[in-house]
Order: C-alpha cells, then structure tokens, then sequence
C-alpha cells in the first residue's frame, strides 16, 4: 500500500510562499531586535513622522473603537475640532491597524514594531505568489526576488511612513489582477483588489493607477493579436478601473470634499519643463546604503533592488526569448518612470499636482515593482544570454558605474566602501546572470545567498543612519499627559478644551483623548493654520500648535483647562520629559486645580462655554489686520457689540534698552538692527516695568526667529515652538507689578529686522467685564458628543445669534426648534447660528459630506457586480 503522506508536509509552492514571507519578516525583526526596538529593548520604531505624527493617529484608532465611536466622522481632538474621513483615509484604513487594539498605552510601540514587520513579510509574499502564478520561478529564486522586493531600497527608506506599505503588498496582487483582464477576461482579481488598495489608501492607490495604465500599454503590447482585441481589452481595462473606483466611492467621495478643504488648496498651477537634478545622479541610488537622513527631505528617488534585479531588468531588454514590441514597450515604460524621477511636471503628475513636504518620489516603488519584475523574467534557469547581450549590459553596467565613482565626493550619501562593496554584489550578480550550468542545485542557492544578502546588507546600512525616539521617551511622556488628563475629565465631564504648555508631538490631544488645539495632519483644513496664523499661533501647511494662547484667546476657544510643566530644581533640573514649548506668563491669572512631580492643572476662570448668544455684528466682521493682538480684539468687540473692545490691547513702550555691539535705534518695533563688529557677539536687552498685574504680551514677525536670534526672559530662554510663518504673540509677563522685566536678543547672524516688534498690555477688567457679558447666556447643552451637540440658548434683541467655537463646516447641520436652520461662518473659521428672541432649541449634528452618495454609488455597485457574478456562474452551469 502506497505510504500516506503526513498532513503538515508542505507542497514545493507552499514552501516558496511561506519562504517569501518569512524571510523579509525575519530579517527585519532580527535587525530590530538588534537596534533593541520595542518590545525588544530600551527604543522603538517612532521616528520623524511616525514618532512626530502616526502614533497618535494610532492611539486615537484604538480610542475610537474601543471608547468613543461618535469620534469616527469628527474629533475635537483635531486641532480646535475637525472631520477625520480624510485622515482614516490617509493614515488608518489599514486592516492590520486592528492590532493595535492589543497594545495599549506605552507597548503601542510594539504594536507599530508588529505591524511593520508583517508588512515586510506580506509584501514579499504577494510579490512570490504573483512569481509562481505567472512566471517560471520558484522556490530560492522566487524567495530572492520577493525579499528583494520586499526589502527594496523605497521600502527601507518609508518604512516610517507605515500606511504606504500597504501598497507594497497590494500591487502585486492588482497588477495580477490586470493580467487575468488583459489575458483571460477574468475581472475578479482586479475589481476586489484594486478597490480595497482604493480604500486602504487613496494616496499611494493614485500612483498605482497611474502605474497600471503605464502597465496596460506594456501589456496591450506584449499580448497583442489583432486590434479588435486590442478594443475589447481597452474598454475592459476601462470599465473594470471605472468599477473599481465605484466601488470604493464610500470612501472616496467624502475624502474627494475633505481634499477640497485641505492638500487640493495647496496643488501647483503653474510648473516648469525642467530637469530637478542632473538625471545620472540617480544613478547612485542603485548602490547598497546609499540613504541617509538628509536624503529624508530631498534627493534623489530611493531605488536600491540589489544587483541581481537590476542586472536581470537590463538583460530583459536584451533577451531573445521576449518579443520585440514587448522590449520596446518595456523600454518606453522603462523611460517615462526614469524621467519621472528628475523632471518637475512628472515629478507633479505623481504626487497629484503637489510637490512634497519631504519624501520625495513617493511613486518610486512601482519603479522598483517594474524592474524586479522585468528581472524576474529574466533571470530564470533557461535564461543563456549570448556574448552581444552580456557585452552590451557590461558596458551600461561600467559606464554607470564610472560615472557614480568619477562623482562620488558629490554623493554624500554614498561612502566609498559601500560604493566598492556595491561593485562586488555587481561581479557576482553579473557572474551567477551569465553562469552557464543553472540547473544544479547549488545555483538557485547561490542566488539566493547573494541576492537576500545584499539587500540585508542594504537595510542595515540605510537604517543604521537614522536615530529614533527611546521607549521611555514616549512612554513616559504618555503616561503623565494621561494621568492629567484623567483627573481634569473625572473632575469635570462638561464639554471643554485643555491647552498646555509642553508638548510632544502636535498630536498630544489624539494621543490621550481631549480636546485641544493644536495638530499635525495632511488633511487639515488650510482655514484652520490661516486662522491660527491670524491670532498669532504657530503654523504651517498641514499643523497648528496653540502654544501661543494669550487670555481672550483660551476664553473664546473654550480653553478650560491648563496643563504647566514644573521647573524643576537640583539633579532634575535638566530634565526633558515634559518638553517645554512656551512660557504662558498669564497663568497667574488661573486658578491651580492640582499638580503632581511633574506638572501643574490650572483653570480658566474666563473660559467661555461651546456656544453662547453674541451680537450679530460677528456675522458681517471683515477682520483684516495683520496684528495679532488687533486681529484678536477686533474679534471679542463684534462678539459683544462694544466697540471699546477693540481697544483690549494697549501698545506700551520699554522703559529702558541696552544696546550692544549693535548700532542704537531710537524706535524698536521695524528696526533693522545691526552689528557693529561683525566677529563679536550683539545683543540688545529690553526693560520694562508693569505699572499694574495687567498681562502683557509681545509680537513677533516672522523675521524675529530662533533662526536669527536668541532669546531669553529674566534670564531664562524664551519657550518657543519654533515655526514663524506669520507674527506670533507671546506672554511676557503678568501679576509682576513693579518687577523688571528683561528681554535679551542674541543675534546668530549680523543683521535683525524686529518685524512687527511691539510690547502690548491686555485691560483685564474690560475683558473680565466682556466675558462676564458673553456667559449670561449660555448654550446650555443637553446632549454632547463629538459630532451632535444639543441644548437651549436665550436670545436677545443684542444677542441673536449663537456663537460657537466649532469649527465651521459643510458637515454641520443645524436645527432650531425643530426646524433646520442655515449655518454661518464666522472670523473664516466658525459656526454661529442666527436665532429669535427668547429660548431656542439648538441642535447641531455633523455628518461627512458626499458620505451618503458614496454609499449610494458603492452599494448600488456591489450589488449590480454580484448580480452579474451570480447571472455569470449559473451560465456556467
């Protein structure tokens, strides 16, 4: 009787498979544990964006599912409020996101650590498994060509940019996908995999469309019979692209309008036919480690395959096995994606009409898709070039690599080392392309053994450059902004926002669930950093940090609560855990609430509700001063009504300035200071003494920078978060009546501009006497949650609109008495609501925009593709 084989015996496909995934897994998770990364050791994966960005996307996931569902379509903890569809689609819509619901607080790290390595390891098994259904290789062929394009140099260098990975595991399974519609007309393949990167990530999705009409082109060559074939198979790729994206229309629609509030205003109208660099200089890309932090924000376009794929990509174009129109095809491909790499207008078209804000050629990982594959090809056991193709691609090989030795003082990326050793992987991928005995079995071993080990030697070269954030660093700092967190929301269940005085990231609300003012996104609204930049806080294309609040301000933004870091004294003085990001003099205005080792909780006793009943002058204020502190009184005077509250800040003069190594001016707000003797240091110190415990507050323009200069307060260096793009105001003093203020001004360069330099005092009876006003009648609210508020507000003949601080959307939809209501915007930024004289039923509910008709487009689509499925199969039968 034949033998039975054992049940956990594997088939030779199977081993190729579960090779392809575990051997970039493995190899990742060893090089982790030796870098000592959570939950390995002392460090962890978090590091630019993912430290500065993602993790809190990621904490604010897990808080969603897990706590508060009503956060799903919008979130207070999104700078002042704001929709997050745009930002699920961005950065969360990955299913192995899921597994961070096992990794609470602190170990969220490990949970990131976890998900990276499977995305190495998924990646690489879509990649063999695409291998074994359409090409001949196999087993440590096919493994080879997966770890290499698992590990490829695009995928080494973004690692940190996790939600992008993705697209690494999906292409291969898309690009399938179109050889079943081109090949045999089968559209499942395509229509499942294609709509799921489409939700998944609509960002890195984009590129691969993009990249499969590059691929059509190819393929339409390589498969062609006759032109009529030719027509059915366009219109297939068509319509099966068409449905796809119907399909993915519940996600796409309302990220299409969130895109519209955000990136899209920032998309490039006018471009260049321009080369970005000189295009040889990619060449040096090609070459093992050849990445470093600086090569973060700019250079060229991480492309690094090891040597034996891109040996294999050459001798594709050289190979008589493969039909002519289909190298020419390839060669045409081949040189639009080479092109792309250093000319603006394409550079453009792949990132969507927008240059990016650091890791440039995003796209580059479907060039690193296209010449492994072309390789993998290429390189299987029947492959024998002849002596004209192995001479042709020596010498573009030579030349190539002449070039990058000729210039390699320019590469400061590239060490010579690493550029001689990357010339050894070369002789010996050359050698196994060109070895004439492949059918042994110590060939595809030696494959193997070269190929996995270059673009190890890669990954741990590359990575080697770039420091990441420590465990405790982050979890440390966690675990005290959730203790105060915890307190202030167990002590006061209202609704409110937190503002403090140190940070971590811009994204501390998401990270322990309150409301705050200040974030870091790609889908933030460019009308909150322009409204922030007009109050004075910091600001940029895709941040806001509310480091800069002054008194009108935390009471108009529902600034309830404080959190103060602790100077501490003796050995822990110099302790970083809270980092500091301003000094908030005006705190003594608050009342303490509690404190700990670390920090302080204060309350804000002119903290005004959500909403409140205001004048409706607020609805027609056109506020166009450029001076923060006019900007902000202008806008509590058109809430009250009173025009003397535009009057709130006071300009004040120094009583004494001290000038050194600098020429004397006798104004200071707009002068250009300038040093006498350029080779020593000039300073200028600024003295001024308050009269009463009024606050008082200082501008800056955003030429008066840490950039350009330093500055100390008493002594002490003036906190600061250091991004100037408009004028920002700062709290320099408050209760000190009779004390000596000192500002000094260290200049770094020779000359200082004081742009927008004024020293103002805040009344603080009148703004106590108008927010006292505002408060007497409140939007007493009934109901609240992230998206729906509910309650009562009384209304005046004075006071016929409610104000509130939310932010204005399309999203927002109000109700009044049961009947729907118009919102308004108010300061570019708000939502108010016009109402009758005496009490009014409000109700305000917030639901994503086009998210009903892309259910609509989506469910109807589902529908219509299986019914055909069904109609299809019985067919069949």
């Amino acid at each position: 009787m034949p033998k039975k084989k054992r049940r956990w015996a594997l088939t030779p496909k199977q081993w190729t498979l579960w090779g392809a995934f575990l051997t970039p897994l493995i190899i990742m998770t060893v090089y982790f544990a030796y870098r000592q990364m959570a939950p390995f050791g002392s460090s962890s994966l978090l590091t630019v964006d993912l430290g500065q960005q993602y993790v809190d996307f990621f904490a604010y996931l897990r808080r969603t599912i897990l706590h508060d569902p009503s956060a799903i379509f919008y979130s207070f903890s999104n700078g002042l409020g704001g929709e997050m569809v745009g930002n699920w689609a961005y950065y969360l819509l990955s299913p192995l996101n899921l597994l961070l619901l096992f990794f609470p607080g602190g170990s969220l790290t490990s949970g990131i650590f976890l998900i990276t390595v499977l995305k190495y390891g998924l990646a690489g098994l879509s990649f063999g498994w695409l291998l074994l259904k359409v090409t001949k290789q196999d087993g440590l062929m096919a493994i080879t060509f997966a770890t290499a394009y698992a590990l490829m140099g695009w995928a080494i260098a973004n690692q940190l940019n996790i939600m992008w990975l993705d697209a690494l595991v999906l292409l291969p399974l898309i690009f399938y996908g179109l050889i079943q519609l081109m090949t045999t007309g089968h559209w499942k393949p395509y229509i499942v995999w294609l709509p799921i990167m489409l939700v998944v990530n609509y960002y890195m999705a984009y590129m691969i469309c993009l990249f499969l009409i590059l691929a059509f082109i190819w393929l339409a060559a390589d498969k062609f019979t006759t032109w009529q074939r030719l027509a059915v198979q366009t219109g297939r790729f068509a319509l099966a692209s068409l449905i796809s994206g119907a399909l993915a229309a519940a996600v796409l629609l309302p990220t299409w309008w969130s895109l519209t509030q955000s990136k899209a205003q920032y998309t490039v109208q006018t471009f260049k036919w321009r080369f970005e660099f000189f295009p040889l200089k990619t060449l040096s890309k090609f070459f093992l480690g050849a990445f470093n932090f600086d090569q973060m924000p700019s250079g060229p376009a991480n492309i690094f395959i090891g040597a034996l794929a891109l040996l294999g990509a050459l001798f594709f174009f050289v190979d008589r096995r493969v039909a002519l129109r289909s190298r020419l095809a390839a060669g045409v491909v081949t040189v639009f994606l080479a092109l792309s790499t250093c000319v603006q207008p394409l550079d453009l078209l792949w990132h969507a009409g927008q240059f990016p804000v650091w890791y440039p050629y995003r796209f580059s990982f479907v060039i690193c898709f296209w010449l492994i594959w072309l390789a993998a090809q290429t390189l299987t056991l029947d492959f024998r070039p002849g002596p004209i193709a192995i001479s042709l691609v020596t010498l573009v090989v030579a030349l190539g690599c002449y070039y990058v030795e000729t210039n390699l003082k320019a590469f400061k990326y590239l060490k010579p080392n690493q550029f001689w050793l990357g010339i050894l992987f070369v002789v010996f991928a050359l050698m196994l392309a060109t070895f004439p005995f492949k059918k042994h079995w110590t060939y595809p071993l030696m494959i193997f053994v070269i190929g996995v080990t270059e673009v190890t030697t890669n990954a741990y070269l590359d990575l080697n450059n770039i420091s990441y954030v420590s465990q405790s660093e982050y979890g440390n700092y966690t675990a005290e902004l959730q203790r105060l967190v915890n307190k202030t929301q167990q002590a006061d269940k209202g609704f409110y926002r937190i503002g403090k005085t140190f940070l971590r990231t811009k994204g501390d609300a998401f990270q322990t669930g309150f409301n705050g003012g200040s974030v870091f996104s790609s889908a933030l609204p460019k009308a909150t950093p322009t409204f922030m930049g007009h109050i004075g806080v910091p600001d940029g294309d895709g941040f806001v940090e509310y480091s800069n609040g002054t008194l009108l301000t935390d009471s108009l933004l529902n600034m309830k609560y404080y959190f103060k870091d602790k100077q501490l004294s003796g050995a822990l003085s110099g302790s970083s855990m809270l980092p500091a990001s301003s000094n908030k003099a005006d705190l003594a205005d608050y009342r303490i609430v509690g404190q700990d080792h670390w920090a302080t909780r204060y309350q804000n006793p002119y903290a005004l509700p959500m909403g409140y009943a205001a004048s409706n002058q607020i609805l027609t204020l056109k506020n166009t001063t450029a001076d923060p502190a006019q900007y902000q009184a202008n806008w509590l005077a058109a809430l009250t009504g009173n025009s003397q509250d535009q009057h709130l800040f006071t300009a004040e003069n120094f009583n004494q300035v001290a000038f050194q190594n600098i020429n004397q001016q006798s104004k200071i707000t707009g002068a250009m200071l300038q040093k006498k003797d350029l080779l020593k240091p000039g300073s200028i110190t600024l003295t001024f003494k308050p009269k009463d415990n009024a606050a008082y507050y200082l501008t800056m323009g955003s030429t008066v920078n840490p950039q350009n200069a330093t500055f100390t307060l008493n002594g002490k260096s003036l906190a600061q978060y250091p991004t100037y793009r408009n004028t920002v105001i700062v709290s320099a003093a408050d209760h000190a009546k009779g004390q000596s203020i000192k500002l000094t001004i260290q200049l770094k360069k020779g000359s200082l501009w004081l742009q927008n330099f004024t020293l103002y005092r805040l009344d603080t009876t009148r703004l106590k006497q108008a927010t006292t006003q505002l408060k007497q009648h409140p939007w007493r609210l009934t109901q609240q949650s992230n998206r729906k508020f509910s309650g009562t507000v009384t209304a005046t003949a004075k006071s016929p609109v409610l104000n509130t601080s939310i932010p204005y959307s399309q999203g927002w939809h109000a109700t009044v008495n049961g009947h729907a209501a118009k919102t308004y915007k108010t300061v570019g930024m708000f939502t108010a609501v016009k109402l009758r004289p005496g009490t009014n039923h409000v109700t305000l509910a917030y639901w994503s925009p086009f998210l009903n008709l892309g259910l609509i487009i989506s469910g109807a689509t589902l529908l219509l593709v299986c019914g055909w499925w069904l109609v299809s199969v019985r067919r069949r039968r």
